[in-house]
Formats: structure tokens, sequence, C-alpha cells
């Protein structure tokens, strides 16, 4: 200490004496303690001093400020400046002398605390950076221990990227520039960014105008959105598009960088201000189809993996960044056009023959059902004409139903193939959509891709047996099923229908029959051919009254032939009566009276 340079020994001092430990004191103790207290440092309590940091471990700090004893300070006063060393100069603030136990009490924190409001004004001022703490986390960024003032540091001013994590700045010691002062509220408000800023700004201008279309640079990841990624060129920001990733297919960005990656990146525009830079990932490796293999060829067999999904049809990615269409008409050998979706979905693995190939304009054309034959390459072998098959009913139409008997190979059942018997109106009437229907083959049409089928060519037709059954004349019992303009249409036994116009439906009493009435008809008419039955209910009691009728005629007419057989003598003598008698008597008197004349 200086204060020691100025102490003289004592002339006078008997140093024999002192030896042989007759220590004869030539002051008295008080002058003693008064020439010690002398040589220290003259403080007072509640005073701002510096002192020198002579020790110090994890806990504590010993501090001499020149006086008879040394002071000793929580480590964690400290934390604010972490390189803290043994022979540092610190300001203390002394809170006492003496304690109990004869102890210097100092205090780091309260000697900061007395100086930190010129300390930080000051520091705003001339600009000057500090160190500061990070004692804890706030809302919207972070508590900072400067001067033992708490300050407050902006999320956004921590650094010149985007913080993800704050709780890793907890707790340690930084530089900092002081931005804004509250006089009024004694509020601070502290910046790391502004620090660097400067440093960046310099940097980003230099890069700036090095910037070259073509030039490749290595750049952090500094964000991922679903649109593309920023990348951080060293202060400068450039964004490499969601397509300029990968040569292939991406989805999400994450799938191909993540956060903090270092990567190079290719120029590949900017504007004129360079302030928009376009970056690229996949340029830097050769586009895949000049990769493709130079012996791929149209009709080979390739694997790949469904990609994008669409109603006309399905991309396979074969190798990354090659890709292939496959049209849905080129999925199945089926003529109906359905949605690509009921064939393969997107992650499925699938196998498929090339059909079309460009390697200039980098294109493909794929299918699938080339993997299984054409079933019309053999349709006369495998249903031939009068073979019987399970068809499922596929679609309907007025005149008939088109079914499918197997993928790729269409059939049509005319509407008067579907029963011998039945009238059939409309197709659903017989069976439905979906439905499973038994059939037989017709007629095969190859160019069309189209066979001719029937249904009720499963049974013999009944129309051999009913042309002895319904003979013309022939009378049965029918009911009336349906009623229409031109007649009714009349329920025969065997399931067979007849028809019977409105005059043959008139009743022995006059009265019209009626629908789900129970009759007696005749059949005036049978065509095998146009499987009509004509029936009449009149014509039982019309041609029963002329039966009668006839036989009348037929025994009058018999009687009278058996009177013109008798002889004509007696004839006459039988016809002759009472009155031709009378007659002749007459006569005979008108002669008599006559001839007196």
């Amino acid at each position: 200490m200086e204060n020691l340079k100025n102490v003289q020994p004592l002339e006078d001092f008997n140093w024999d004496a002192y030896e042989n430990g007759e220590v004869v004191a030539a002051t008295s103790h008080e002058e003693q303690e008064k020439a010690y207290d002398n040589t220290l440092n003259k403080v007072n309590d509640r005073e701002v001093v510096d002192g020198t940091v002579i020790a110090m471990n994890k806990r504590e700090v010993v501090v001499n400020i020149g006086y008879k004893s040394d002071g000793i300070i929580p480590m964690s006063e400290f934390r604010y400046n972490p390189d803290l060393k043994v022979g540092d100069t610190v300001e203390v603030y002394i809170e006492n002398q003496e304690d109990k136990k004869g102890q210097l009490v100092l205090s780091h924190r309260k000697a900061r605390a007395s100086r930190s409001w010129e300390r930080v004004n000051a520091a705003l001022e001339s600009q000057e950076i500090i160190k500061g703490y990070i004692k804890c986390r706030t809302k919207g960024g972070m508590i900072v221990d400067v001067f033992g003032i708490e300050a407050f540091l902006p999320g956004s001013q921590i650094d010149v990227k985007p913080i993800r994590d704050y709780d890793v700045f907890v707790g340690k010691t930084m530089e900092f520039k002081v931005v804004k002062i509250n006089q009024e509220f004694k509020n601070v408000v502290v910046s790391h960014k502004a620090l660097i800023e400067a440093e960046l700004e310099q940097q980003k201008k230099e890069i700036i105008s090095k910037l070259e279309k073509g030039q490749v640079l290595e750049g952090t990841v500094k964000n991922i959105t679903s649109y593309g990624v920023f990348i951080d060129l060293g202060g400068v920001d450039g964004l490499i598009h969601i397509t300029d990733l990968s040569w292939g297919r991406v989805s999400d960005p994450h799938e191909v960088v993540e956060l903090d990656q270092k990567l190079n990146v290719v120029i590949l525009d900017f504007d004129d201000e360079k302030k928009r830079i376009a970056l690229g990932l996949k340029q830097l490796t050769p586009h895949p189809w000049d990769a493709l293999d130079a012996d791929l060829k149209v009709g080979d067999h390739v694997k790949g993996k469904v990609v994008v999904m669409a109603d006309y049809g399905a991309f396979i990615e074969i190798a990354p960044g090659v890709e292939g269409l496959i049209h849905v008409s080129e999925m199945s050998w089926s003529q109906h056009l359905r949605s690509a979706q009921d064939f393969m979905k997107v992650g499925d693995e699938v196998e498929a023959v090339i059909l079309t190939l460009d390697r200039e304009e980098r294109k493909m054309s794929l299918g699938i059902k080339q993997l299984k034959a054409d079933p019309w390459e053999n349709i006369e072998e495998k249903y031939p004409i009068g073979s019987k098959h399970t068809a499922k009913v596929r679609n309907f139409t007025n005149f008939g139903v088109f079914v499918e008997i197997e993928e790729g190979v269409d059939g049509l059942i005319h509407i008067s193939d579907l029963s011998w018997t039945k009238k059939v109106k409309h197709p659903s009437e017989f069976t439905q959509i979906g439905a499973d229907i038994d059939v037989v083959v017709l007629e095969i049409d190859k160019e069309n891709r189209r066979l001719s089928l029937g249904h009720k060519q499963l049974e013999e037709n009944p129309w051999d047996v009913f042309e002895t059954v319904f003979t013309v004349g022939s009378i049965h019992e029918g009911t009336i099923i349906e009623m229409l303009d031109k007649g009714a249409v009349v329920a025969l036994p065997y399931g067979v229908e007849g028809f019977a116009t409105p005059k043959h439906l008139v009743k022995e009493d006059g009265s019209q029959a009626q629908l789900d009435e129970k009759l007696q008809f005749k059949v005036i008419e049978f065509n095998k051919d146009a499987k009509r039955i004509i029936l009449s209910h009149s014509r039982i009691f019309e041609d029963a009254a002329k039966a009668e009728e006839r036989a009348e005629k037929k025994a009058a007419k018999k009687a009278n032939s058996k009177k013109e057989e008798a002889p004509m003598v007696q004839n006459v003598a039988a016809s002759t009566t009472l009155g031709d008698i009378d007659a002749l008597a007459a006569l005979k008197q008108q002669l008599e009276a006559g001839n007196k004349k």
C-alpha cells in the first residue's frame, strides 16, 4: 500500500532487548495504534471506494480496499462479469467498517447501483459498449443486469436473425449498447443487435456488390416456410423456392433441409437493388433426365412411386425428378373410363410399361394395363358363341343392359333378350346396376370390342309350348293386370301375358271388365314370332249365342225339309179346310143361279 512507504522506523527502538524477549515500548500502546491507523486508508461507512480483487472462488470474492481487514463479496454480484480475475480493480460500497465479527462488510452491487444511473446515461450519450448479465426471460424479451439496473432487452434486439429459443441466453453475459432511456420511469432499453448491425451492414454491402447470377455461395438455413427456405448469405437473405429445392416433387421443405444447416446455393436471379435474391439448390446437381439410363426404351418395364393423382391419371416418379404419366385409359382394358383414384393412390409403388419416351421434352407416358394380356386377342376362344357366363350390370339404356363379363370385356343384352314372357319396358324393372346376371354369348363384334348377349336364352323358348296350349279358340282364365287406352294386359297361366282390346272386354250384361277382374278369355290370335296373344272375353258369350242361333236355324231348316218330302195330293187333301168347303158351296150356288137366267 502507498501509505506504508511513508512509515519511518523508530530511531530509539531497543532491538537487543526485543531480541532477548524484553519488549520495552518507547511509546505508549495508544501511540502505537495511532501510528498503525495512520498507515491505513481513511474510509467511511456508506462510501463507494475502489478495491483490488486479491482472491476468489466459486462463491466469494476477497477485496482489499487498503483497510485493516479485507472485505468478502458474494460471487453472484459479479455474474455480469465472468472475466473477473485476481488483480482487477472493482468499486465497492462500504456498508460497515466492522461488524460483530470485526469483519469489513462490502457490497459491489450497491456500489454499482449508486453510480449506475449516471453511468447508464453516459453510455447512451457516448454509444459506449457495455457488459450486462441476462437474468431471466420476460414478455417480449429478456431482463439484463446493467450496472445493477434491470434493463430490458427486446427479443428483436438479441440478434440479427430470428431467435427460436430465448432460454439459451439466460445466464449469459453479453455486450450491449444502451439504445433508449425513459428518464421519468427510469426504464433502460439495451440492444445486442445494434453492435453487430453496423458490421453486418458493411459485410452486406460487400456481398451485394459481388453478387452474380450463377455464383455459388455458402449460406445457412435461417427460416423454413411452406413455400420455400430463407438462406442467410452472411447478412444478406435469399429465398430458395420450394420448386428449386429438388428435381423431384417436394411437399414440405423440411424433407430437404433443416434449420441452421449450412449448404451451398446458386444465385438464380435478383432485382436491380439486389434486395430480392432467388437461390437454387437443385441446380447444383445434374438434371435427372440427363442422368437417365440411355438404354431405357419404349416397352421397358419400370417401377416407381405415385406422387400426384388427378382424375385423368397418375404421375409416377421412377427416379427423383423423372416422372411419367399413366393416363386413366392405360390403367385398364375396360372401356368404362373411371377415375384414376379407383386404381391407385399417392404413395403406392407400381410397375408400369413405357409407352412413349421423349428425352428432349422430358416427357414419358406409362401404362399398367399392358402388364396383362388384351382379353380381346383370344375372345373367340374364351367367350365362344353359345357359351354361358356370369356378368356384372354396369349401365342401363332404354334398349338394353350394358354388362361387363371381366375387366375389358363388355357386352349388351338387348331388352328383348331379357325375358321370353315378360314385356320389359325398361331394364331397371328386370335387374339393377351392380347386380350379377347370367348371360349367353349371341354374337362377337371384335372390331368394336363388344359382345351381344342374351339372358332369356338360358332357358328353352316357352312359346314352343304355349303354341300348343293357347291355340286359337281355346278358353283360359285370366286376370286383368293393367288397363291401357288401347285395351288391357291380361295375365294368363304359365306366366304369359295376353292383350284384349276394349270391345273384347264387354261382359254379357253390357258392362266393361275392370282392373284385377278375373274372367274367362278366348284366344282369338296367337303369334309365336311376335310373342303376341290376342284375347277376347266378349267372344265367349257372343260365340255361344251365335252357336245357339245357328243350332235353331239348323233345326228349323231340318223340319222344313221333311214337309217337302210328302206327295202333293196328300198335301192338298191335308190342307183342305172347312172354309174351303164353304167357298166351294157358294161358288156352286152362283153357277146354278146363272143357268136359270
